[in-house]
């Protein structure tokens, strides 16, 4: 009996783990975005994302915020409705991190996680306001590299399949406040990475 190399057998387990993770599926009218995480920077926010997409929090929010060359925003349960002036202003975190209050879950944001996973076309990053510590619910991709992101917000995935769509959405007609006219509502699905991609 012949014995398979350890290299080619932890090749063999590394692949069998990556095929077997979970992914994101975020599907618009324009299309679906699959989106691979990164918990090995950004555990809390991996975390957090996948708590609020698992529990329907996401689903009939929308992309309130497009802009050509930079990116899609997303994530603020406020968007659900009509008003578009508190689109972007809304979200918090799936669970308590430490910032907030933890009796009040509308408070609760996450810890920045801040790492070398850099802000390229497809990037998956964290919202947040003027405090580092600061991102809720509010997540953006990045429809071209904007590396001057890198390291002052957190990247915790990247679009592997569905890149066309992030430019049709992006190119959508917007009022004066990159909000899309026509709206782009999403719903996130929490799936293994082959099922996604149909593999």
């Amino acid at each position: 009996m012949k014995y398979l190399p350890l290299m080619i057998i932890g090749i063999l387990i590394v692949n069998s783990c990556t095929k077997d993770e979970n992914v994101a599926v975020i599907s618009t009218r324009f299309g679906d975005m699959v989106v691979e995480f990164y918990p090995d920077v950004a555990p809390k926010h991996v975390e957090s994302f996948n708590i609020h997409a698992k529990n329907g929090y996401f689903n009939g929010t929308t992309f309130h915020r497009v802009i050509p060359g930079f990116v899609i925003q997303g994530g603020d349960p406020n968007s659900r409705d009509d008003d578009r002036t508190n689109d972007g202003i809304g979200g918090n975190a799936a669970k308590f991190y430490g910032f907030g209050d933890d009796a009040n879950d509308s408070t609760w944001m996450l810890p920045a996680e801040f790492n070398d996973k850099q802000h390229v076309t497809g990037a998956l990053s964290m919202a947040r306001s003027q405090d580092p510590n600061s991102a809720g619910s509010q997540f953006f991709i990045c429809t071209a590299p904007a590396h001057r992101l890198d390291n002052q917000y957190t990247v915790f995935g990247q679009v592997i399949s569905g890149l066309e769509v992030i430019q049709e959405i992006v190119n959508a007609p917007r009022d004066k406040k990159d909000n899309p006219l026509v709206k782009v509502e999403m719903n996130i699905t929490i799936m293994p990475r082959n099922k996604a991609l149909g593999k």
